[in-house]
């Protein structure tokens, strides 16, 4: 990921060092392992728990070998000297660099998790304080009836916290090892030295392996970052819609001094939002190339790694940008109750037009009668622009069965918010 995308933490998790850091726990667990069933002597253990690598030898022997784990392994064994025969006993590669990508993943989806957490803490935040803000609904971009914005952000809230079980879930599919050497058989290194290493890096033991751990696992960590994406792009494309000159129902946070036009000075562009919805269309195409790495040749093959050295550091690391500024969004939204309000009366009474079906069907009419009369004063009220209260009061058939007082009372905003608090309720939103 480019610098301008990627955040300091994630970055270090996915940083060179912190890739060769992992190999080498992985390495000394195994050794240790091997010690501990008494095939390494203990006196030659405390010597290999002082072993390092040197990344610039790496590179040295790599731009001879073309074989990165063998450059890598190279350069402890230089360094250590007789004992590190030892090192890399009875395992292969993929032992190493699959339990250790496993690792990132983890710390990754820790830190994810981290900002999701904070995520939804923001959203709940403002759901709660404009659980009554009446906003107008739209359904096809349309006015339908009114809503709450409160009730617009439970619903986002309790996506998210499905978008947390999701990575609790990924994570766990993650969490495994794979010590088993080549094509996993364990011919040259037995089921217990897998176990041990996995206690000893906070692992489980997949349970069966070939070559490399299954990459249905893998793709299934990506399609639930992009699945998070998608729920951010759809936060971000709402955020956007509502921001136009023509709506400005809210606006993304803008700090003094921000440019949001080269060109015109007065643009404050939903640009957070925008960039939302971009890195969350990357995330996406990670998810594809993610389930093509489920299918590889026989025990393996390496058409997966290359993709891998971009997919997973990058996906992560968006997801941890995208989630951030969404968090930064949401805590600074500027929301403008009396514009919402402004839309919904502009609308002059015509989305009560169900609540006026619904009463004269209970007064007795057919539906299709009732529908006509409301359909055909509707539609006036749009194209004349006149108030859909005053044509419907002036029908001969409403005149005889609705009372004007009975009439005025259909036109009341609390009866879209009567259920409110109960759908906070039922959420828990205001419990957890």
């Amino acid at each position: 990921m480019i610098d301008r995308y990627a955040r300091e933490i994630m970055k270090s998790i996915w940083s060179e060092k912190t890739k060769y850091d992992n190999w080498l726990k992985v390495e000394l667990a195994v050794c240790e392992a091997w010690s501990e069933i008494g095939i390494i002597p203990l006196e030659d253990m405390k010597k290999l728990q002082n072993a390092t690598y040197n990344l610039i030898r790496i590179n040295e022997i790599f731009d001879q070998t073309k074989h990165d784990m063998t450059a890598f392994t190279r350069s402890i064994t230089e360094q250590i000297g007789e004992e590190g025969r030892w090192i890399h006993l009875g395992i292969t590669s993929n032992d190493v660099i699959d339990t250790a990508q496993n690792l990132q993943l983890v710390e990754s989806a820790n830190q994810l998790l981290n900002e999701l957490e904070s995520a939804i803490t923001a959203v709940k935040t403002k759901a709660i304080e404009h659980k009554n803000t009446l906003i107008m609904g739209r359904t096809h971009g349309i006015h339908a009836e009114p809503t709450t914005f409160g009730l617009k952000l439970a619903l986002w809230w309790d996506e998210l916290n499905r978008c947390r079980t999701r990575l609790i879930q990924a994570k766990e599919g993650i969490q495994v090892c794979k010590i088993s050497g080549a094509v996993g058989t364990h011919a040259t290194i037995p089921p217990i030295i897998e176990k041990k290493v996995s206690e000893k890096l906070g692992l489980k033991v997949a349970p069966i392996s070939n070559q490399i751990i299954q990459r249905d696992r893998h793709a299934h960590f990506v399609t639930t970052i992009a699945l998070i994406g998608a729920s951010l792009e759809k936060f971000g494309t709402e955020i956007r819609s509502l921001q136009r000159t023509e709506v400005r129902e809210v606006e993304e946070p803008f700090s003094e001094g921000q440019t949001g036009s080269s060109a015109m000075p007065h643009k404050r562009n939903p640009e957070l939002s925008e960039r939302i919805c971009g890195i969350a269309r990357l995330l996406r195409g990670f998810s594809i190339t993610a389930m093509e790495n489920v299918a590889l040749w026989h025990e393996r093959d390496i058409s997966h790694s290359s993709a891998e050295r971009i997919i997973l550091p990058d996906a992560c690391m968006g997801l941890d940008y995208i989630l951030s500024i969404f968090t930064y969004v949401m805590a600074g939204l500027r929301v403008y109750p009396e514009n919402m309000m402004e839309t919904i009366e502009s609308t002059r009474g015509v989305i009560f037009s169900q609540r006026v079906l619904l009463s004269l069907i209970d007064k007795g009419l057919s539906r299709e009668n009732a529908y006509g009369i409301v359909q055909k004063n509707a539609m006036r009220s749009w194209d004349d622009k006149l108030d859909f209260r005053e044509l419907i009061r002036n029908e001969e058939m409403v005149k005889t069965v609705l009372k004007s007082d009975e009439l005025n009372e259909l036109f009341d905003y609390n009866y879209y918010t009567q259920y409110v608090s109960e759908t906070f309720d039922e959420c828990g939103i205001l419990n957890k």
